[in-house]
């Protein structure tokens, strides 16, 4: 349950400010039809935290317990600097030629996703705990606790939110993250 509950708790305030919020912001100004764009990123983000989950798992069972330690920690911190900085979003949607709602949201949120620090939290999360299933359910229930309110209200969501206040607790608990599991006492989380 432990696993479970971090990665939800990291994730969303990881995902707050992040640019794949704010492609849910284009997405529901643009396409207006908030139910097939929540489950296109839903879809999106269960595909693309298994798949990083699942190379975490591997990293964690192909890496020395020593190595693997140095580089989740270092990693933590690293997503705990890029947490602190503003994503700015520079995607155009349409949903010109054959693809539904649903198939332009899945596409255009996998993608950005790729590579994002979202993502790298959901790899070091999977890397750092055993139960494979709780870290994807987590970071998919953690983005999609920040995204279906960013969807359903769009512009008057960021608005609620003192995001740079966010993007520092983000930090924060990266931060933690990384420290602990440098000084050997990961077990404690």
């Amino acid at each position: 349950m432990e696993a479970f509950a971090l990665s939800t708790a990291a994730v969303a305030f990881g995902e707050l400010g992040d640019k794949t919020q704010l492609l849910c912001l284009v997405l529901a100004t643009r396409l207006r039809r908030p139910v097939p764009i929540i489950a296109g990123i839903f879809a999106a983000t269960l595909l693309n935290h298994l798949l990083a989950c699942l190379v975490g798992k591997w990293t964690a069972e192909s890496l020395s317990p020593e190595f693997l330690r140095w580089a989740l920690g270092i990693s933590f911190l690293a997503v705990a600097v890029w947490a602190l900085i503003p994503d700015k979003l520079d995607t155009a949607v349409t949903t010109r030629g054959s693809y539904g709602v649903f198939m332009v949201a899945a596409l255009a949120f996998f993608l950005a996703e790729m590579g994002d620090k979202t993502q790298i939290l959901a790899l070091t999360l999977a890397a750092k705990y055993d139960d494979l299933l709780q870290v994807v359910a987590g970071t998919t229930l953690g983005m999609m606790i920040v995204n279906i309110p960013t969807v359903l209200f769009a512009e008057r969501a960021t608005k609620w939110l003192p995001l740079p206040a966010l993007r520092m607790v983000a930090a924060a608990i990266c931060a933690v993250l990384g420290v602990i599991t440098l000084s050997g006492h990961s077990r404690v989380l």
